[in-house]
């Protein structure tokens, strides 16, 4: 068993591609329309574009209605929908504050790892972490 393709779910999915290409340096992967302005979206890392793909799910009229609230109800408790590995987690942090990242937990040690949390622009919390 593989994991092929997980989702987080975004407002905007224009808007989310922009963030997660331009930002964060991800690599569109599929974009297929889907009707009703929808689309399957995917983006992946760039070192690893035959990897897993990120599903950009779309929260639009046509959603299932309680996913919005789950979304909302995350991103107002602090908690990440997401954990992307990095290299170093403050040069991350330092690279994405200069494109106007906005972070809500500054790079952190717990012992165990670094970690940080960032706001995605498109409803999430997303945190980063040391690959070691």
């Amino acid at each position: 068993m593989k994991i092929r393709v997980t989702s987080i779910f975004v407002q905007d999915q224009d808007s989310a591609l922009e963030f997660y290409t331009e930002k964060l340096g991800f690599v569109k992967k599929r974009d297929i329309p889907l009707g009703n302005g929808d689309r399957w979206l995917t983006v992946v890392s760039k070192e690893e574009q035959d990897g897993t793909e990120l599903l950009l799910e779309p929260l639009s009229e046509n959603s299932f209605g309680p996913a919005k609230t789950y979304q909302e109800a995350l991103f107002n408790a602090g908690i990440p929908c997401a954990q992307f590995y990095v290299e170093d987690v403050q040069e991350e942090y330092e690279r994405l504050i200069t494109l106007g990242v906005e972070f809500s937990v500054e790079p952190t040690d717990i012992g165990v790892t670094i970690f940080a949390v960032f706001n995605d622009t498109c409803g999430n919390n997303i945190q980063i972490v040391d690959t070691e």
